[in-house]
């Protein structure tokens, strides 16, 4: 077995939302992350990421990070 070091990695990140990230504020937040290293608009991120239901932020926070993301449940 071989630790590999985050920034080592591969492909996508997955985040599982049926733990603790998948908590809407961490995947608010998470974004945000991404968002900085992306130089991407986090505000208007954020703000269409709330403007929903839960279903509705997992959704935008696909259509923004689905390329380096995967989300399961």
């Amino acid at each position: 077995m071989a630790i590999i070091d985050k920034k080592e990695r591969e492909g996508k990140i997955t985040v599982d939302i049926t733990g603790p990230q998948g908590n809407a504020y961490w995947l608010i937040g998470y974004a945000g992350k991404l968002a900085k290293q992306l130089d991407w608009d986090y505000k208007k991120i954020q703000d269409e990421m709330t403007s929903g239901d839960y279903e509705h932020l997992i959704k935008v926070f696909d259509t923004y990070f689905g390329d380096f993301v995967d989300l399961e449940r």
